[in-house]
């Protein structure tokens, strides 16, 4: 159904209720009117990466995983598959009047704010650090999700509008500063495209407050927002930010203040319980019944145009739809595309005839936890690194020796035993293995979303890049034993892997892989299928290289502004294979747009995935940023020996930069890259690969 039609039909039902009732359906939890027949509706749904907190679903990596495939096909494939199992689900519930939270066809999902710093543990929830990326990852997943059909197949949300990214425990009293350039070139263009080219159908202020007003009643971002990017939906609070107003910000005196604050500022929908006193507002006149009236409008157009008030082209998918066979695929794919070989001195892929004992080692190697992130589902069947290997060597005559090690940051795996209990049996499976893949990182218990990574010192951020003490420990015994080793890496971002990169002979990023990571990682261990992810955020040496993380300036942050030389930069990866560009030209003119035309082929040894990215540096102005930007990207993939002729288009806003008032400035001199990495100089130290440069004016 069209918004036109479906906004007549809502002014047509919501004119029927009387403003308590309008009132009382702004609430996440909007109760039933038996009256006209409007059954209860929860608004709140998340589906960061497959349909969570809903019983089974596909659960696919986690979105900082996804960001490292750079596979903008992929993401609508994945939002098309949770909007289906979201719908399978939905038609089910509908029958039995189940309308309970996490039940209905609004998904609080994507996070599009930028992970500009490795310190904060919701960063995992993004697609990384870079604007460009962002954007396009997150109108793939939107355009998945939401559908192309007569009705909305599944309502998607871009949260948290806007510049939100820690730190987590300040974030019911922070006050983001940040200056129009950055705003514009850095925190506003993910959302501005899936606004504008996605056409999200929600979006979801942030904690904090934004130069001093409150993200989720801010004049000046609801003008943005709907003035200049011609926003039609709805928008709603992030869970208990209004309650901050009177709490944690001094923004209102009390919850009315605060409830006529929001929704005089344009926030439709409350996740909390403020709008609760909507009436009170309303009756001291601080609140308009027009105002109301247009954010139940806005609510019920919503809800029109997912069909719920009637017969859609969705009411038949079976419940045999979650998890199905095709799903499953796709996760196993997902996982496969995501995984970022950071070093390789040969020891990949393995060979079998080479391994007598296979030694699988570390806290995460069985860890069904460490597949998941934070904001997950439940899958039917987990198949974490460990069982990966079991399955995939099953009948090989290969043995697997294992051992945890350790616990992922407590001293001790046993309540009454001594510190260290397990790395003895670590350095006996070690001592008796052929190889040693060891498995260390992170978990959802020590880096998310505050007050539910439990373990994490700064309510789910970290303090340190590096790993827990034990975990460091637990290397240093494999090392010890000299045996070829290859880490394996959980996280949902940037660690320290200094001292793995001097004694193992390689380093995989599995990241929280999903459910079928165990079996992705075991196909790339040995060589069935090459890694191909790139890294969607810079791997720093140190937090002594980056400014302070309540500093919301971009100066010193991410690859675009960092001067120094990272441990692994933002686009790199390497893979079992050769792929370079033989030859590429430049082409198009300013009025029909740019692209390249790229011979590209694999010199082997492997078949291979791989990335074509694109980065562009104005050279005639000082407002461009200090290193080239990523303007475009295209996911390829080749056979030993296969070349293809491809184009990767580029955006005309590639051509632009940002004043320090904001504005977008055409034109100029530029110097363009085109590679399968960045042209800094410790990508092409690190792949041994140069980018192509081609210089234009416009």
């Amino acid at each position: 159904m069209k918004r036109k039609e479906a906004r007549a039909r809502a002014e047509r039902l919501v004119a029927r209720m009387t403003v308590e009732e309008r009132a009382g359906q702004l609430r996440f939890d909007a109760p039933a009117i038996k009256r006209l027949r409007v059954p209860a509706y929860n608004w709140w749904n998340e589906a960061l990466h497959g349909v969570a907190r809903a019983g089974n679903a596909t659960v696919f990596p986690q979105a900082i995983g996804l960001g490292a495939t750079f596979d903008e096909k992929l993401l609508k494939k994945i939002g098309e598959a949770i909007g289906t199992e979201a719908r399978a689900k939905y038609n089910v519930q509908k029958k039995v009047g189940d309308t309970d939270i996490y039940k209905g066809l609004t998904f609080w999902s994507p996070n599009v704010n930028i992970f500009r710093d490795p310190r904060w543990g919701r960063g995992q929830e993004t697609y990384g650090e870079d604007p460009y990326l962002t954007s396009r990852l997150g109108v793939a997943f939107v355009r998945g999700l939401q559908g192309e059909g007569k009705t909305m197949r599944a309502a998607a949300c871009a949260k948290h509008f806007a510049v939100h990214s820690g730190p987590e425990a300040e974030r019911h009293r922070f006050n983001a500063e940040v200056s129009k350039k950055d705003m514009a070139e850095t925190y506003l263009p993910a959302f501005e495209a899936l606004v504008r080219e996605a056409g999200v159908e929600a979006v979801m202020g942030a904690y904090n407050r934004v130069n001093g007003q409150p993200a989720c009643a801010s004049p000046e971002l609801q003008h943005i927002l709907r003035d200049e990017w011609g926003f039609q939906g709805h928008f709603l609070s992030d869970c208990w930010a209004i309650r901050d107003f009177f709490t944690g910000r001094g923004a209102a005196e009390n919850a009315v203040d605060a409830a006529a604050l929001a929704l005089n500022n344009g926030c439709d929908l409350n996740c909390g319980s403020t709008y609760g006193f909507l009436m009170e507002a309303y009756e001291k006149g601080l609140v308009s019944e027009e105002t109301i009236t247009e954010a139940c409008v806005r609510l019920f157009t919503t809800r029109y145009m997912l069909g719920m008030f009637g017969k859609t082209e969705y009411d038949q998918i079976p419940y045999t739809a979650v998890e199905c066979p095709e799903h499953l695929d796709l996760a196993r794919r997902a996982a496969l595309e995501s995984v970022v070989l950071l070093k390789n001195d040969g020891t990949l892929p393995l060979k079998r005839e080479n391994i007598k004992t296979l030694g699988v080692i570390g806290p995460n190697a069985d860890s069904r936890r460490a597949l998941l992130g934070n904001y997950h589902g439940s899958a039917s069947r987990y198949i974490t690194v460990q069982e990966g290997l079991q399955d995939y060597l099953y009948g090989s005559g290969i043995r697997i020796l294992t051992s945890v090690g350790c616990e992922l940051y407590r001293e001790k795996t046993e309540k009454l035993a001594r510190p260290g209990d397990r790395l003895s049996e670590a350095a006996a499976v070690a001592e008796a293995s052929d190889v040693v893949i060891l498995v260390l990182g992170l978990d959802e218990t020590m880096e998310g979303e505050e007050g539910d990574a439990y373990s994490g010192s700064l309510s789910g951020d970290r303090d340190s890049l590096e790993l827990p003490e034990v975990q460091r420990k637990l290397m240093e015994v494999v090392a010890r034993a000299g045996k070829p080793t290859v880490l394996c890496l959980m996280a949902g971002g940037c660690v320290d892997v200094r001292y793995a990169e001097e004694r193992f002979g390689a380093i995989l990023d599995l990241w929280y892989p999903g459910s079928m990571g165990g079996r992705a990682a075991a196909e790339i261990l040995f060589g069935e299928q090459s890694p191909s992810g790139k890294l969607p955020v810079t791997f720093y040496k140190s937090l002594a290289d980056l400014p302070e993380f309540e500093d919301y300036s971009m100066t010193g942050r991410t690859y675009r502004y960092f001067k120094k030389a990272p441990a692994y930069p933002f686009g790199f990866g390497l893979t079992y294979g050769n792929v370079i560009i033989r030859s590429a030209r430049l082409k198009g003119d300013a009025e029909r747009g740019f692209y390249f035309e790229a011979d590209i082929g694999n010199r082997g040894p492997r078949d291979t995935g791989e990335v074509l990215q694109v980065y562009i540096k104005r050279t005639d102005s000082e407002l461009a940023p200090p290193n080239p930007v990523l303007c475009a990207v295209r996911r390829i993939w080749l056979p030993v020996w296969g070349h293809d002729t491809v184009e990767v288009k580029i955006p005309d806003s590639a051509f632009t930069v940002v004043d320090e008032d904001g504005n977008r400035v055409r034109g100029g001199r530029f110097t363009l890259y085109l590679g399968t990495c960045q042209p800094d100089a410790r990508s092409v130290e690190l792949t041994g690969k140069r980018p192509m440069e081609f210089e234009i004016e416009i």
